[in-house]
């Protein structure tokens, strides 16, 4: 590996090319191109002497993302070495990246210099191995037309050569041997034929007693059963939130899998090679991120609630007159204020959820009491947009349920307002509840523009932010924390939309139907 390798780096933030600039000039990279512009960077490296060792790209980029971006490089050269630089909320996009368009490795934001530094290496490292290869494969080349010209030293030329290929092989041995991530070789059936060192530290046996046992005793998913549709070798697939099992000490290690098939000439799939990368320091960042922020939100509470309530002291003329344009910067910078603490409150729940401290105060109350109670208090708002806001009960009618009262009004506010908002003036948002056996459905139904099919998945992730199409300003957590809540109650939430038909989002509560008569009145009533 060479530091004087060709790098080129591509993000639409100056500061952060400028910051990168200065990061790798002290680490002594030279050869290396920024560009704030993904198509000055395509036309640069179009001219072969840019051929990159090493191409870095952000993800959001205007015009063109990161993945398109390195789509469309990967077209000018097809061995490329690539990483993508990627938020956490677009952990999925990268993942898809590395399936699609066969990235090399990608780093979330913010990095870490040391680790982005170590990856830069690594890459060009890679680069290096690869030209290598190459270079091998076309003396090989040479070598056969050498054997045709010159068959009187066929002998020598072909010891020589196989020499070569030894040096090359054990070379794939020593990179197999000491590689930091774990591979395994195993069957079309899942039976395990190997695996390297790095493999047999993870599960914490020898390669001999693991050989012929099956890899759905070693990859084992943290939810559900595994879905072994892979194993059709269609294409590559990556596994993630699973763990494998250390058998000496009992540890279960997390970890992120990459899976590809061997094909033979006729494309048959002779076996699969899996790289088993051990996700414990991500995660143990992870925590150690959440648990700040949780820190860092509690501590922001209190000044900001103090603001809050010092504002309103001038603007209700507690501390004397003022007159309107004093009231309506006052005003503002109280909005401004409520906005903060709300996004503080919300962090702080999503942190109580995802830590496992928050636990649910459930009570007996009437389902239909407690939705019209809801209605009555968004209705403001729907009266605003001018939104009808309607309501279908009969099937739950004198219908008691047994939940976290303030959690799933929660679910239910962010529902009826996210349906409201993204309604047009003139049209309608229906609630509904039904019962299927012993579990209760509540739904909530607009007739918007509906969701591309495209942004479905990401619409319950962390700071997702409406559509492809159309923008949220909220906080891109409401949807996110109404599924934790949900979960948390062992129900579950999804969507169903038709583009341009409206979309209804509904959630279900299992186990949670009650008798009527078991309620008091009164009793958990409040909101």
């Amino acid at each position: 590996m060479s530091i004087d390798n060709k790098i080129v780096i591509v993000d639409d933030d100056n500061i952060v090319t400028q910051a990168l600039k200065m990061l790798l000039k002290l680490e002594g990279f030279s050869n290396v191109s920024f560009f704030n512009s993904p198509f000055e960077a395509l036309e640069f490296i179009k001219d072969e002497e840019n051929k990159p060792a090493l191409l870095i790209s952000d993800f959001l980029m205007p015009k063109m993302n990161g993945i398109e971006f390195l789509a469309a490089a990967k077209e000018i050269y097809e061995d490329l070495t690539m990483i993508l630089l990627t938020g956490y909320a677009d952990k999925e996009n990268a993942i898809k990246a590395i399936n699609d368009v066969g990235i090399y490795r990608y780093l979330e934001k913010p990095w870490d210099n040391d680790d982005l530094i170590i990856n830069i290496k690594n890459g060009l490292e890679r680069s290096d191995l690869i030209t290598n290869l190459k270079d091998k494969v076309v003396q090989l080349e040479v070598a056969k037309k050498e054997l045709e010209r010159y068959s009187h030293s066929l002998e020598e030329m072909v010891a020589q050569r196989t020499q070569d290929l030894v040096e090359l092989n054990n070379k794939l041995f020593a990179v197999i041997n000491y590689c930091a991530d774990g591979i395994v070789v195993f069957s079309p059936e899942g039976i395990i034929e190997s695996l390297n060192p790095a493999g047999e530290d993870l599960v914490g046996v020898a390669q001999s007693m693991l050989s012929g046992d099956s890899i759905f005793n070693v990859f084992i998913p943290e939810k559900g059963k595994i879905d072994k549709s892979f194993l059709s070798g269609d294409k590559e697939a990556f596994l993630r939130d699973f763990y494998v099992e250390n058998r000496v000490n009992g540890k279960k290690i997390p970890v992120e899998i990459s899976i590809s098939p061997i094909y033979d000439e006729s494309e048959n799939v002779l076996r699969f090679v899996a790289v088993i990368r051990d996700e414990s320091i991500q995660k143990d960042m992870d925590r150690l991120r959440d648990d700040f922020i949780a820190t860092l939100t509690h501590d922001l509470r209190t000044p900001l609630l103090a603001t809050i309530q010092t504002l309103s002291f001038f603007i209700d003329g507690a501390l004397g007159e003022l007159d309107e344009r004093q009231k309506f910067f006052l005003a503002t910078m109280k909005k401004s204020n409520e906005d903060i603490l709300g996004l503080v409150n919300a962090l702080l729940e999503v942190y109580k959820y995802e830590s496992g401290t928050l636990n649910l105060c459930k009570t007996k109350f009437l389902l239909n009491d407690f939705l019209q109670q809801c209605k009555s208090e968004i209705d403001n708002l729907a009266t605003k947009k001018e939104v009808n806001l309607v309501m279908d009960l009969a099937a739950t009618d004198k219908l008691a349920i047994f939940a976290d009262k303030n959690e799933i009004k929660r679910v239910v506010f962010n529902l009826l307002g996210n349906a409201i908002n993204h309604n047009v003036q003139g049209t309608t948002v229906q609630v509904s509840a039904s019962i299927q056996k012993n579990d209760i459905v509540v739904s909530v139904k607009d007739d918007g523009a509906g969701i591309p099919k495209s942004d479905i998945p990401k619409m319950f992730k962390r700071f997702s932010q409406g559509t492809s199409e159309k923008r949220s300003v909220g906080t891109g957590l409401g949807l996110y924390l109404s599924r934790q809540i949900v979960e948390a109650h062992g129900g579950k939430i999804w969507l169903e939309t038709d583009k341009g038909k409206g979309t209804e989002f509904l959630f279900l509560l299992p186990d949670a139907i009650c008798e009527k008569e078991n309620v008091a009145q009164g009793v958990g009533d409040k909101l």
